[in-house]
This record gives C-alpha cells, sequence and structure tokens, in this order.
C-alpha cells in the first residue's frame, strides 16, 4: 500500500440521522474517486462499510466502519457511523480519530433530531465541522428552504461552497470557479458571502480585499483553514450518492480545504500530576515518541480481536513495542492494518493522522493510549460525553453451563460499544444489559446468538427494593429437634431497632450469665444476616436496622452452629414482622432534555409516574432540562415514550438519589406475592 505523509491525509467523519445516505456516500465516495470498481447497495448487503451480518439483515448501519483511498495525492480515511439514537456509542467514539465530521442531511427530510445533536458534540470536541445535504434529485425537496433552515438552526457561517444546478443534475462551484448559474440563489453571491465571512479571521486580507474588491481562492486558503477550526465557518455542500452529482466535487473539497492532521484542532490528552489535570496536545511530528489513541475494538470471527487505532504521534511500524496506557502491558506490533470495510490491509508503517489496526492483542481496549515510551505512562485521552444507558434487560442463560460463556460474550459486546453496559445485580442474583434503548439490546441479543451462538433468556429486571422497620420489637424462637442420638436446640431472644435510612446494620450481643455461648454468638449473626438477605416482608434485603440479643437458652450436648443460625434467623423475622416493616424503592434523580413544545407533555407523564418535578433550565436553542425525583419502578417504558413524546428530540440521564417507603396499596401487592412464592415452596 502506498506511504503517504501527514499533510497529504484527511480524515473525515460521516455522522447524521437514519436514513441520510451516509453508506451509499461512502460507496459513491470510494467509486467515484477511483477505490471501487463499482457501488455497492445498502439494500442488497453489498455495501462495503455494511459488512455486519445484522447490518445486511436490517440494510442500516449498527457500527463505525474505515475505509479509505488516494485521489489527487492524498490519501482519505473516511468513517462511516450508525444513524439511529440507540448506536450513537460507536458514532461518538470515531469523533476524536478525525479532524472534520461532516453532518449529513436528508434533503427530503430536512434536519432531524440526530444532526441537531451531533453538530453540538462536534462543537464541544472543537472538531471542523461541515454539512453535506444529500439526495438532492429526490421528489419534493425544498432546497432554497433546506437550506436557511440550516442557517436558523446552525448559524449564518453555514455557507454553501457549491449549488445544484439542472435540476440537481449536477454542481456548480461558488468558491475556486464562481461561473453559471445554481438551480437556485446566485454564485456570485454565493462566492461574496463566503469570501467575507472568510477574510474577517484576517484583518491584512481584509484590507487587501477591501483594497482590491477580489482575492484568489489561493490567497483564501489558510483563512478558510482558521475560519473552519473557529467554527467561524461551516460549509455546505450538495450531492446525491445515487446519481453521483456532487460527488467528485465533494472531493475536491477534502482535497483542497479539508485541514490535514497538522492543520486541524489538536486532540487534547490528560496528564494527572499532584492531583491536577495537565491538558497535553501531540504535535503530529513522526519522530516524536508514539502516541496513539484506540477509538474502536471489534471481535472479528476470522481476525480476532481487532484494536482500531489513530496515531496522533510518532510512527508505527512492524516490530514496533507499544505499551497500553500506564506500561505495564507491552506487546510488538506483529501485523500492521489498514483498513477497507470488514477487510484488512497490511501496512509497512504508520504516521502521525493515520488510521491502523492491530490484531490479537488480548489486553487492548476501547479508549486505550498506546505509546512506545514510559513517558507517556500517565497520559490518557480527555472523557468523551456519551449518552448514560437506561433501557436494561436481565440476562440469563437458556442453557445450563453457559453462564461462563455469556459473561464472556457481553464484556466482548461492551468492549464494542461503550454505551453497552453489564450490571451484576448480587441483591437480584441478575445480570443485567443496559443500552440507549429497545433497538440496541435487540441487536446486542442478535449478534449473541448469531455471531457467538449463544441464546439467552431475557425478561425485565427487577427493581431493587429493600425492606426496613419502623418501629421497635422483640422477637423470639426456640429451636429443638430431636432425630435420636445428638439433637439441635437453640433458643434467642432479641430485640430490633430502626437505624438512620442507608445506615446499614448494627449487631449487639448483650446476653449475661453465658445463657449462650460465646462461641455461638456468631452463628446467630450469622443467622440474622441470611435473613437480612432473603426479606422478611415481601422478599427483598433489610437495611437499616440495628439487632441486640439479650437472652436465650443452650443446651450442653444439643447446642450448636446450625441450631442457633436457625434460631437466629426466625426470631429476627419474628421482631421485623412486630416492628411496621416497610417496602422500600429506589427514587431517582431523573433528568429530561426535551423540547420546549413537549415540557407540559413529558411533565403530565412523570407526574402520571409519581415524579416530582424540582427544577427547570434552558439549555440551548429551544430545549429545556427538566429535574424531577421519580420511583425507579415506574420507568420501566419511559425510554420509549420519550421518544414519542419528543419526537425523537428527548433524551434522559438518571441516577440514584434515595429510597423512601413505596405506597401501601403496592407494599401489600408484594408481601403477598412473597408469601405466595414461599408457600409454593
Amino acid at each position: 500500500m502506498a506511504q503517504y505523509k501527514t499533510e497529504d491525509t484527511r480524515n473525515i467523519a460521516l455522522v447524521g440521522h437514519a436514513g441520510s445516505g451516509k453508506t451509499s456516500l461512502v460507496e459513491a465516495v470510494l467509486f467515484h474517486g477511483g477505490a471501487l470498481n463499482a457501488m455497492g447497495s445498502v439494500e442488497k448487503g453489498t455495501a462495503i462499510c455494511d459488512f455486519d451480518p445484522l447490518e445486511k439483515k436490517y440494510h442500516h448501519s449498527i457500527n463505525s466502519a474505515v475505509a479509505g483511498l488516494e485521489y489527487q495525492g492524498k490519501h482519505i480515511n473516511i468513517i462511516d457511523t450508525p444513524g439511529f439514537p440507540d448506536f450513537l456509542g460507536p458514532t461518538i467514539s470515531a469523533l476524536p480519530a478525525v479532524e472534520t465530521v461532516v453532518i449529513v442531511i436528508n434533503a427530503q427530510a430536512g434536519i432531524e433530531m440526530l444532526a441537531r445533536r451531533l453538530m453540538e458534540v462536534a462543537k464541544e470536541y472543537n472538531t471542523c465541522r461541515m454539512i453535506l445535504i444529500n439526495k438532492i434529485d429526490a421528489e419534493n425537496v425544498d432546497l432554497p428552504a433546506l437550506l436557511a433552515q440550516v442557517q436558523e438552526t446552525f448559524g449564518k457561517q453555514c455557507l454553501p461552497l457549491n449549488l445544484p444546478a439542472d435540476g440537481g443534475s449536477k454542481i456548480v462551484d461558488c468558491f475556486f470557479n464562481p461561473s453559471g448559474s445554481s438551480d437556485f440563489s446566485s454564485v456570485e453571491d454565493a462566492h461574496t458571502a463566503l469570501v467575507d465571512q472568510v477574510v474577517e479571521v484576517d484583518e491584512e486580507l481584509m484590507e487587501l480585499y477591501l483594497e482590491q474588491g477580489e482575492i484568489s481562492p489561493n490567497q483564501l486558503h489558510d483563512p478558510f483553514e482558521e475560519a473552519l477550526r473557529d467554527g467561524h465557518i461551516i460549509p455546505v455542500c450538495f450531492a446525491s450518492a445515487r446519481t453521483g452529482a456532487g460527488v467528485k466535487e465533494f472531493l475536491d473539497v477534502l482535497v483542497k480545504l479539508a485541514p490535514n492532521p497538522v492543520e486541524g484542532n489538536p486532540h487534547p490528552f490528560v496528564r494527572e500530576h499532584d492531583g491536577k489535570a495537565e491538558t497535553l496536545e501531540a504535535d503530529q511530528n513522526p519522530r516524536r515518541h508514539v502516541l496513539a489513541h484506540v477509538f474502536k475494538v471489534d471481535f472479528d470471527p476470522f481476525v480476532g480481536k481487532l484494536g482500531v487505532f489513530r496515531i496522533h504521534q510518532g510512527t508505527v511500524t512492524k516490530d514496533t513495542q507499544l505499551f497500553i496506557d500506564d506500561g505495564r502491558k507491552a506487546f510488538k506490533v506483529g501485523h500492521l492494518f489498514r483498513l477497507q470495510g470488514k477487510e484488512t490491509v497490511e501496512t509497512d508503517v504508520g504516521v502521525p493522522g493515520d488510521i491502523c489496526a492491530v490484531a490479537k492483542v488480548d489486553d487492548i481496549h476501547w479508549d486505550a493510549i498506546l505509546h512506545d515510551s514510559h513517558d507517556e505512562d500517565d497520559l490518557h485521552a480527555k472523557p468523551p460525553w456519551f449518552p448514560a444507558p437506561m433501557a436494561g434487560l436481565a440476562i440469563h442463560a437458556r442453557r445450563r453451563g453457559d453462564e461462563q460463556k455469556i459473561s464472556d460474550v457481553l464484556n466482548k459486546l461492551s468492549e464494542e460499544d461503550p454505551c453497552l453496559t453489564v450490571d451484576r445485580d448480587s441483591g437480584s442474583n441478575e445480570t443485567v444489559l443496559r443500552g440507549l434503548g429497545d433497538l440496541h439490546l435487540r441487536m446486542a441479543i442478535e449478534k449473541m446468538d448469531e455471531r457467538f451462538n449463544v441464546k439467552v433468556e431475557t425478561h425485565v429486571p427487577t427493581v431493587p427494593y429493600r425492606e426496613t422497620i419502623g418501629g421497635t420489637a422483640e422477637g423470639h424462637y426456640r429451636h429443638k429437634k430431636q432425630t435420636g442420638g445428638a439433637g439441635q436446640f437453640g433458643e434467642v431472644f432479641l430485640r430490633v431497632e430502626p437505624l438512620g435510612r442507608g445506615t446499614g446494620f448494627e449487631f449487639i450481643d448483650a446476653s449475661k450469665g453465658g445463657v449462650i455461648p460465646g462461641g455461638l454468638i456468631p452463628a446467630i449473626e450469622k443467622g440474622i444476616r441470611q435473613a437480612m438477605t432473603e426479606g422478611a416482608l415481601a422478599g427483598f434485603p433489610l437495611q437499616d436496622v440495628k439487632v441486640t440479643v439479650y437472652d436465650g437458652k443452650h443446651h450442653a450436648v444439643d447446642s450448636n452452629e446450625v441450631s442457633f443460625v436457625i434460631a437466629g434467623k426466625k426470631a429476627f423475622v419474628d421482631a421485623v414482622l412486630k416492628a411496621k416493616p416497610a417496602v422500600l424503592e429506589p427514587i431517582v434523580d431523573l433528568t429530561v432534555t426535551t423540547p420546549e413544545a413537549s415540557v407540559g407533555d413529558i411533565t403530565g407523564d412523570l407526574s402520571a409516574r409519581r415524579g416530582r418535578i424540582t427544577s427547570s433550565e434552558a439549555v440551548g436553542t429551544g430545549m429545556l432540562n427538566l429535574s424531577a425525583l421519580v420511583p425507579l419502578a415506574e420507568l420501566e417504558d419511559f425510554q420509549s415514550r420519550v421518544k414519542s413524546l419528543t419526537g425523537g428530540e428527548g433524551s434522559y440521564a438518571m441516577q440514584l438519589s434515595h429510597y423512601d417507603p413505596v405506597p401501601p396499596n403496592i407494599q401489600q401487592q408484594l408481601a403477598k406475592q412473597f408469601q405466595r412464592e414461599d408457600n409454593d415452596a
């Protein structure tokens, strides 16, 4: 494979809402750029970047994919990203690997929710942004109105670099060669607006422009790059991936105007020093120590574990020894790859700006820092923002003995997608897979089956209720069992008292006179702890209870540990049921980000879920953050409800706030259910 200098590299990520045509656009770019003999099809399952069996099955991307081409002496890396909100993890993970983010907008659908969100995320990453309006050849499109909407939504700095002509069958340039006419607007006016915007970042050039009345494109290159880095200009291009209109023009823009890794905004790294975080920047120098960031991990059935990384500094070759993160783990690069969809193409060297991959390195992981010097042991990437995984499914093995295999596969899935997490709830003894939505979880379960041949059963996760007491009471139990020979005997008197919320458990031995031998007191505590785990009223773990053992009896022959475990357990349950027992439910601090137009609907929905609004705050244009305290048990379908009420534009995050008693009717229902199951046992 040909080698390129850092200055000859362009790295871009195509992002945008599902259906905007990102994957088809990659096909068109590769074809018209000479990297493909024929265009593949998303619908036919032949697109380079949709190679996962599930992507072929459902005709949409669920992972990010890398492809590249050589065009006019430049090497262009393109990262195609998923467009459904449920797969934001792989999309956001790709942003630190590129200098330019291209927001792709469907000309028919207009500006959709994910385009808005990803424009903001790219801005927060300080990444250069461009907009490409795709499907300009579709029926019933109003491109002048869409361009006006783009400028209203994202700012007047969104200016067209080119415009459609001849009914969208071709594109006219508004920057380098502004001539001819377009389907709407004036090419000359568009050119003037671009120049006016660009020269604002260079006072000397502005003075020259005012004197001469015109500036050559060559003079505009450097200030254009500066304006792009500062977000002072967001270029807008038009294209049709289906017909190819505007695709070569888009390639020309990437080659001539998109920043190379030296020109782009540097990606920040962080070093912890004396308790303070110091921000550092890689300098894209091929002669410095290697510094690379793993932004993607794949488990390929043929290649094995594949770590995909962007080189920010230094040069990587075969046999280079790289450390992972803190320098304790090292590996030698046996094979260095570039990616073309699912194909791995071996290369000899990677320089700053290259996107490369290594295979079969077990310790490599998403967000890892790769380096060849212990000077970088304490470096890590600046933490990205990800939406919190809210939807959950409890998972258990369909076949006995598959538990360890399931655990291994779940760990692999969470390594591939930072928005898939695995929780293991010891209280309910459940393994819960959490993601960004129903589609996200459904694809993960299908992937477990089709790729890893692991079949599982799923159900809604158990709400982690707890039990406690509201008063003081005494309990007693005598355990006596005679079966011939040595029997069992143990008698315990104890008292239970409530402790402050969140205090836990306190055990006191106040027995006197040796009524219970000291060696058997731990057995009583063991029995009490068993009962606290199993629950007394509704089968949920008990908390915030003080237990005092104050009396009892033993038998010189028949008393043993088992006897007092049973006696302690039964005496404790007896006391708890007399001490105003209560079931506690988790209350979460919920923050919903919603369009202002949907606030009333969201507020009403939360009220119906026993929620209490605590505050509201405006965030961004037309958006609001609503904060509320809501019982977790009421939020089972909230994720899909938020999507429905906000037209897909809403999102939410939550964290545990505290535990409160459940309403009496719910407590009665839970207690009856526990008694029924207990009786059935």
